[in-house]
């Protein structure tokens, strides 16, 4: 399993989230994204548009990788949602999604864009993995399975 600690930071994590659609969670994480980045949130919210607009970022599984590419970022950017309740995202098995990892990438980071989200969506396809994101408890126990591969193995 891949550690995020490279792209996620604690303050990046939210458990819980209460949308009730896609376009209220965007705006959701792209706040978050703006108080870890300094990114205004509303630059977010477009890129993430526009990448949905191309087709669902819902792969399956209760799971959604929304994501694009801003200016003005140095690195790979991620941030991760539990939603309080599944909601519609289209997604590809037209099942509700609970499980968000967004990330953003600056424009010219075409190999490490696509690697974190190789990682990522290897990492959530994991199914034992999935389960412990949905049974932690708490936004520090999320960080711990996303940060850690040895707080995974021994969860």
């Amino acid at each position: 399993m891949s550690d995020f600690s490279d792209i996620l930071t604690p303050g990046a994590i939210v458990a819980g989230l209460p949308v009730t659609a896609k376009k209220a969670l965007f705006q959701q994480l792209a706040a978050l994204a703006e108080r870890e980045t300094g990114i205004d949130s509303r630059v977010v919210i477009e890129r993430l548009g526009e990448r949905e607009r191309l087709g669902s970022t819902g792969f399956g599984g209760g799971v959604a990788i929304p994501h694009g590419k801003i200016e003005g970022l140095e690195r790979v950017v991620g941030v991760f949602a539990r939603l309080a309740e599944p909601i519609d995202f289209q997604a590809i098995d037209d099942m509700p999604v609970d499980i968000v990892f967004m990330l953003l990438s600056p424009p010219d980071a075409g190999a490490e864009h696509l690697k974190a989200l190789a990682r990522v969506s290897r990492a959530l396809r994991d199914r034992p993995f999935l389960a412990k994101l949905r049974g932690a408890g708490s936004q520090d126990a999320l960080y711990a399975l996303l940060a850690t591969a040895e707080a995974r193995d021994a969860a």
